[in-house]
């Protein structure tokens, strides 16, 4: 498998030391302490941050306060607000994630939302509206929301054109919900999204109506011909009929486009731009996309891929981006693979590439719901159940509940059959932070002479 995966390393050893038993009280406020106080000074509430700046006085005394406070605020990027705000999104807490968006832009005047934070969060906004009026059953709210959003109807969303169509269909509007179906049809690439597009449109098309949908999909899978006609001469015979002679027969060359919904059904300017190489390569652009993976040249295949619709070249970019860190991105590219469309091996390894991906944004606990769904490999279980000890390990000795955090990390131990070096480090910290200095003593000179250094000195000392 194609993962590269990294081990997320716990913390620092700069920041294990900082955050242990007190040992020693920093000179000055971390910009996690100054969050509070960046808040009350951007929003103007002087009472509130002058009480909150007597509290980091009297925590730090020896922190030189700058005489505009406004400058705090300045000093540092919203790295982390940026962070919460992707996890939000990821975990579907939008209002959660619009409001931080909102209060990040007040708190960092000259910091405006990326596009790409912009689109993502738009598009899940979006989505959750067209679950809610799908569920409702109210059609013409769901057309109106895909209209105005465009992207939730692209073929790696394709479900929500199947829902629109049934929508359409319910409300009598036969030649709406054909249109849709076709519209998927004509856009998506992938043989497993195209037959069953067929077989949904079955029942609310004639038999010249399709014909001619069958003639589009040969038309836009011009290798997928016998697949094809076994399951038109299927759908037919349910109907006591026959396939007619030339039915199959490929038809005009379909125009590019990433919608599910046919684009005349769109405003102009919503309608979306071909996709390039990732929508008229076929095998030739799969091939090259996995050539560029296999040589570990994610760039090349995140290029490749770009504005890619169909399951497998989804699948490529999935891994692709997943190694260039971008696991938000991954995470929504392994989803028509994890849903089955590929096959339920691939399934299975874009369910573990999900689980990586959760891992890779700290979301620990979401990942591991999933893992313990997924019927992993031995292999990746144990990558999996790793990188959870880790995080698990990590977090607990964050709360500072140092029990727990010596069970996750001698479980990783046990697991893996060592334990990093930072994660001794924490280990041995945590020791101390429980009164347990022979305990901590004893991982300190192990550690020491295996290689001296500052941090081992200074658990040593603080260990006696």
């Amino acid at each position: 498998m194609r993962s590269d995966l990294r081990r997320l390393s716990g913390l620092t050893l700069s920041l294990i030391l900082a955050g242990s038993l007190a040992l020693a009280q920093g000179s000055a406020p971390t910009p996690q302490d100054l969050e509070a106080l960046n808040y009350y000074v951007s929003n103007g509430d002087s009472r509130a941050a002058n009480a909150e700046l007597r509290r980091l006085r009297a925590q730090f005394p020896d922190w030189d306060v700058p005489e505009d406070l406004t400058l705090l605020g300045q000093q540092r990027s919203p790295a982390a607000e940026i962070d919460r705000i992707y996890r939000q999104i990821a975990a579907g807490d939008l209002t959660e994630a619009r409001q931080t968006m909102d209060q990040t832009s007040r708190t960092f005047p000259g910091w405006t939302p990326p596009a790409e934070m912009e689109r993502l969060l738009a598009t899940a906004e979006a989505q959750a509206a067209f679950d809610a009026a799908a569920t409702a059953g109210n059609a013409g709210a769901a057309i109106e929301i895909a209209r105005r959003t465009p992207a939730i109807l692209r073929c790696d969303r394709v479900n929500n054109a199947w829902r629109l169509a049934e929508l359409q269909a319910a409300a009598g509007q036969k030649a709406a919900a054909l249109q849709s179906y076709r519209g998927v049809i004509a856009s998506c690439s992938g043989l497993s999204e195209v037959t069953a597009t067929l077989e949904k449109a079955e029942p609310v098309a004639s038999d010249a109506e399709l014909v001619e949908l069958f003639r589009l999909a040969n038309a836009q899978l011009p290798g997928s011909g016998p697949a094809l006609k076994a399951l038109e001469t299927r759908l037919r015979a349910g109907r006591g009929d026959t396939a007619p002679e030339g039915a199959a027969a490929g038809g005009a060359t379909r125009t590019p486009g990433r919608t599910a919904v046919a684009e005349a059904d769109l405003p102009a300017a919503g309608r979306p731009r071909s996709a390039g190489v990732a929508r008229s390569g076929g095998a030739a652009g799969l091939s090259a996309v996995r050539a560029a993976a296999q040589r570990g040249d994610w760039r090349a295949c995140t290029g490749l891929t770009s504005g890619a619709t169909s399951a497998d070249m989804l699948y490529e970019r999935a891994w692709c981006v997943y190694n260039l860190d971008r696991p938000l991105e991954a995470l929504a590219a392994f989803e028509p693979a994890a849903s089955g469309r590929l096959g339920a091996q691939v399934a299975r390894d874009a369910r573990f590439g999900k689980t990586l991906a959760l891992l890779a944004l700290k979301m620990t606990e979401e990942a591991a719901r999933l893992a313990a769904a997924t019927d992993l490999t031995i292999q990746q279980r144990r990558e999996v159940e790793a990188i959870i000890l880790d995080q698990r390990g990590v977090r607990a000795y964050q709360l500072k509940e140092y029990r727990r955090a010596i069970a996750f990390l001698t479980a990783y131990e046990d697991l893996t059959g060592g334990l990093r070096r930072d994660l001794a480090i924490m280990r041995g910290y945590a020791y101390l932070n429980l009164g347990k200095r022979t305990e901590a003593k004893r991982i300190f000179t192990e550690l020491n002479n295996q290689l001296a250094t500052p941090e081992t000195r200074a658990g040593l000392n603080a260990s006696r």
